[in-house]
């Protein structure tokens, strides 16, 4: 059964859209999920400005998860990692105490390429939240997939079904990628108590009933299986795990604590944390704050 519908929104990130999902007004998480993005798709011509890459610019808090469709990225931190992330394989990168880095469209730059993927931010859960920062590329042969009836599917990060993903997470989750072919159906597990359906491209319905299109998330009810149909050929991700408790997130700081994300403004601001070893010439600054809005006129 959908407990809500949410539609991404489109966000210009300076050189192409991006459709955000999470976190949204009236549910900012889908267990540790605190954050999801669609990427493009859109055709980068070559020769395209280094305006479009993504400076460095910090994190913490979190692990970042990359996934991509179509195209490549070239990603560099403060660890010292350079790593092209190509699609169906899994760049995670978990920020904890604080980590620095940038994602870089060299390949598309010299060649021209179609890019889409999703990035998302999965939470660290208590106690956990300033481990150390790390890195971890994990390519398609340890991403478990399988076939039946219709439905090509991976599992790119987290445990279901019998199976394990070999990416290093830090709670419980899993993490879906669905190829469907009209007609084909697939229950969505119930391991974790939270679980979501994003339609990536396509039209299916949920339990025989409302039909989700592109650009749009299911939030399910808690604990309880719901039938994905496939009403074209359609691609989905399936998301979902525990919950981690109450999350602020202000810019690219996530954390449990106020008080940390104004001490992780204050660091970058001061130039404090270290930049990624190998595009340490450039970065993004900190927003300017917001100012409060105004309460509404009285009629």
């Amino acid at each position: 059964m959908i407990e809500l519908v949410i539609d991404q929104r489109r966000k210009d990130l300076g050189g192409f859209e991006v459709g955000r999902v999470l976190p949204y007004a009236k549910r900012r998480t889908v267990g540790p999920f605190v954050f999801f993005d669609h990427m493009g798709p859109v055709d980068l011509p070559a020769g395209i400005p280094k305006t479009v890459d993504v400076r460095p610019h910090p994190h913490i808090g979190i692990s970042t998860l990359t996934y991509l469709f179509d195209g490549e990225i070239t990603h560099r931190d403060s660890l010292g990692v350079q790593q092209d992330i190509r699609p169906a394989e899994v760049n995670w990168m978990t920020a904890g105490s604080g980590v620095t880095h940038s994602e870089r469209f060299e390949r598309a730059r010299r060649e021209g390429a179609r890019l889409e993927g999703i990035q998302a931010w999965v939470a660290l859960p208590d106690g956990q939240e300033e481990i150390d920062p790390s890195f971890q590329h994990v390519t398609t042969a340890d991403l478990p997939t399988w076939r039946e009836g219709g439905v090509k599917g991976r599992l790119v990060a987290g445990e279901t079904m019998g199976m394990k993903a070999g990416v290093s997470t830090f709670s419980p989750l899993h993490y879906l990628h669905l190829e469907l072919e009209p007609g084909a159906r697939f229950q969505t597990p119930t391991d974790h108590s939270e679980s979501a359906v994003y339609v990536v491209q396509g039209l299916v319905e949920i339990d025989d009933g409302r039909p989700l299109g592109h650009g749009q998330m299911a939030v399910l009810e808690r604990g309880v299986a719901s039938v994905v149909c496939a009403l074209e050929p359609s691609t989905v991700m399936i998301l979902g795990g525990e919950p981690v408790g109450e999350r602020f997130i202000d810019w690219n700081f996530v954390s449990s604590s106020k008080d940390r994300i104004e001490q992780a403004k204050a660091d970058w601001r001061a130039g404090r944390m270290k930049l990624p070893d190998m595009d340490d010439q450039e970065f993004i600054p900190l927003p300017p704050e917001r100012e409060p809005s105004a309460p509404p006129a009285m009629s």
